[in-house]
């Protein structure tokens, strides 16, 4: 161990390296002082040629006797100072290296006993801060918002459906217009259309002359709850609303909600843009919160809470396929807070399953969305899951390549190629739902012939090699289009080169 660190100081460990540079290492280096006598002797005349390096000035000289006292003392207090005079004729250490720490040179052991209780600081007195302006208006709303009796009503509701149509259309605007649909947009026209077939939940409260007062408002005026980071890590809650909201379709409601949110991150709000609200939307659920009790401002008749999109506590641990087998669904928690003075329980319970209804796809809610956004197919349908047994796991591969098929040779009566009039195409071969296939069969693995796979999902089949392009400007089915031609460029000439578009029946787990 010692020839190694002699040779190399990096080699040995860092207690090897202390203990050597201390009493260990200096024996080592007299060996090796000795055994280079020689060659100090022997290379004497060279040394001789060179110029002496200048030496410090030397203090009175003493008597031997003195001299000879005095090492025998030094020598018996500390035993280990005469090594370290040595230390120059030992190996070099290298500079670049940086000195051990201390706790690589002594590494005390942890106790086995828990460290007492640390005594506490003197509680110094907190700062006080009065708040104005925004914070200031907050304090206020929220203490007259004590004055409204209040309840809520819960309600939980699948949103597989909600996500898979969310995908679809957000594909469609990539490849478009651009722009991103949120779930809160879907949730917020979904709640506009469920307060107008429901006025009485849009309905106000107020007090005239000592009286009590059921106020109608005309119009439908949707307040968002917006919660801004400011620069010095605080937040701030602003409540704008949009105006006349039952007199838009989708697409105009999903601009205005976008200005409304730009203009309150500019923060370019004015006083209108609060004024008015009949009824507010808050979604707390994308930061987790599973589902929230907000508090009712006066004036208005009720505040709809959305929660936390995810899967049910229970199925969180499960692996994708066990999920896709069970047909377990992510699930979203509406919260209606409600006056209980102008709105019952009763009315609230039917707002909350009028809006589950719409989510699912009731009133050709997602055709108007996608009629009102353009885009030329239908959206997907809901549709409860079928229980299946293995002898029909093997009937439904079958179902599988029939509809892979149609595909093929019908696919390309879906393509949008009329550019000056909008058409929302629809093919009773092409709908899942004829084929004895329902939602959940997208995410449940089986065995496709032609799928180049032991197994794969029926969404990961429609946006691989069986279905390519059918719904761009140019159509091309590997069935309906057939050239003989064998020149390998003939056949990629009809194939587009930009990526293919997302079908009606792909789903979020496989749209990446």
């Amino acid at each position: 161990m010692r020839d190694m660190y002699l040779a190399d100081e990096s080699s040995v460990s860092p207690e090897w390296r202390s203990y050597f540079a201390g009493a260990g290492g200096e024996a080592g280096s007299d060996s090796k002082a000795d055994a280079d006598g020689d060659k100090g002797k022997a290379s004497k005349p060279a040394a001789d040629k060179t110029p002496a390096e200048p030496t410090k000035p030397t203090p009175k000289a003493e008597s031997p006797a003195k001299q000879e006292a005095k090492s025998e003392s030094e020598a018996k207090e500390t035993p280990k100072s005469e090594p370290a005079a040595k230390k120059p004729a030992g190996p070099k250490t290298d500079p670049k290296k940086e000195p051990l720490t201390k706790k690589e040179e002594v590494a005390s052991p942890t106790p086995r006993d828990t460290p007492a209780r640390k005594s506490t600081r003197p509680q110094e007195e907190s700062q006080a801060t009065t708040l104005r302006g925004a914070n200031a208006r907050v304090v206020s709303n929220m203490e007259a918002s004590l004055t409204v009796p209040t309840a809520t009503s819960v309600r939980s509701l699948p949103a597989k459906l909600l996500i898979d149509n969310r995908t679809v259309i957000n594909n469609h605007l990539t490849r478009t217009r651009g722009g991103k649909v949120s779930f809160t947009h879907l949730i917020g026209y979904a709640m506009v259309k469920a307060a107008r077939s429901m006025p009485s939940m849009n309905n106000g409260f107020e007090m005239r002359e000592g009286k009590p007062v059921l106020v109608e408002p005309v119009h439908i005026n949707l307040g968002i709850a917006i919660d801004l980071p400011k620069p010095d890590g605080s937040r701030q809650l602003l409540v704008p609303s949009i105006k006349s909201t039952e007199e838009m379709d989708f697409n105009s409601f999903f601009q205005a909600y976008e200005d409304l949110i730009r203009k309150a991150r500019d923060g370019k709000l004015t006083m209108p843009d609060h004024q008015g609200t009949t009824i507010t939307l808050t979604n707390p659920g994308g930061i987790g919160t599973v589902h929230s009790v907000p508090r009712l401002m006066q004036g208005q008749g009720a505040i709809i809470g959305v929660g936390a999109l995810d899967y049910p506590a229970e199925w969180q641990g499960a692996s994708a396929k066990t999920i896709a087998n069970n047909a377990v669904s992510k699930i979203l928690t509406l919260t209606s807070t409600y006056d209980h003075r102008i709105i019952q329980g009763a009315a609230s319970g039917e707002f909350l399953k009028q809006m589950h209804s719409l989510l699912l796809g009731g009133d050709d809610f997602f055709d108007e969305i996608f009629a009102s956004l353009r885009i030329p197919y239908e959206p997907i349908r809901w549709s409860p899951d079928i229980s299946a047994s293995h002898e029909d796991d093997i009937s439904k591969t079958s179902r599988v390549q029939e509809l892979i098929h149609a595909y093929r040779v019908r696919g390309h009566l879906m393509a949008d190629t009329d550019p000056l009039e909008y058409q929302q195409r629809r093919h009773h071969d092409l709908d899942i739902t004829n084929h004895g296939l329902t939602l959940g069969t997208l995410t449940v693995h089986s065995r496709p012939a032609d799928s180049g796979t032991r197994s794969a999902s029926l969404c990961a089949v429609f946006s691989g090699r069986c279905v390519t392009r059918i719904a761009g400007p140019l159509a091309s089915s590997t069935c309906t289009f057939r050239i003989q031609s064998s020149e390998p460029g003939s056949r990629n000439a009809l194939r587009s080169p930009t990526r293919s578009p997302a079908l009606p029946s792909t789903c979020a787990s496989c749209a990446g």
